[in-house]
């Protein structure tokens, strides 16, 4: 595992310093069909190409994750979301209200995502994080993988001493850029038939959701 470390790593980021050298490095890892350590506002993840089907396998492996588990996926922008899911107005509120952030939104996939990525389930969790890095390789490389760096059930990776020890040589590169703004996992909630269901409580509560959802 190759550990690029940046600029502002004793900090939390507000802009992202990362080198574009550094940047090419990662996306030609993802292009390659290889795993990025990376940060989110929420907990380190595992970034692969959602697409291949070869990448998405060597992230469940390389956190010994069950096959049936579901993985999500990051993306920067409410258009990049909608070109993989199927977006309803409950949805649309939820992003306009929360993203980019700590919720990560089940929705119905569109048939570009293997079956593999969802477990073979017809809907996906998809979320925009509030980091810059992670904001500046998917514009570069487009949506990835979003689930912990960390060995299932193994410590929330907050920062990258976690990936680094669970993980070592099963991913290219790891991006170590301090402790993650929250350091706790994204609030899942399920509006994939226009209702709503709380999956996981995470950072965003039950009634920050409800409230939007009430306007």
């Amino acid at each position: 595992m190759k550990v690029i470390k940046c600029a502002n790593s004793k900090d939390v980021c507000k802009d992202c310093r990362l080198s574009e050298a550094d940047l090419d490095d990662v996306v030609s890892v993802l292009k390659a069909g290889e795993l990025v350590v990376y940060p989110t506002d929420t907990l380190y993840g595992i970034g692969a190409d959602p697409f291949n089907e070869g990448s998405v396998k060597k992230v469940f492996l390389a956190k010994d994750r069950p096959f049936d588990m579901p993985l999500s996926i990051a993306v920067s922008n409410e258009k990049m979301m909608e070109s993989v899911t199927v977006l309803n107005d409950n949805a649309r509120k939820l992003i306009r209200s929360f993203l980019p952030g700590a919720l990560t939104i089940m929705l119905t996939r569109k048939p570009t995502i293997p079956d593999i990525l969802t477990s073979g389930q017809n809907q996906v969790g998809i979320r925009i994080p509030d980091h810059p890095l992670a904001m500046r390789i998917i514009d570069r490389f487009g949506p990835v993988t979003c689930t912990s760096a960390n060995l299932h059930s193994h410590k929330d990776p907050i920062d990258s001493k976690i990936p680094i020890k669970d993980l070592k040589d099963r991913v290219s590169i790891c991006i170590d850029c301090g402790k993650t703004p929250k350091a706790e996992p994204s609030t899942i909630v399920d509006v994939s038939d226009g209702t709503v269901e709380i999956i996981r409580k995470g950072a965003i509560s039950q009634e920050e959701i409800e409230d939007v959802l009430r306007r």
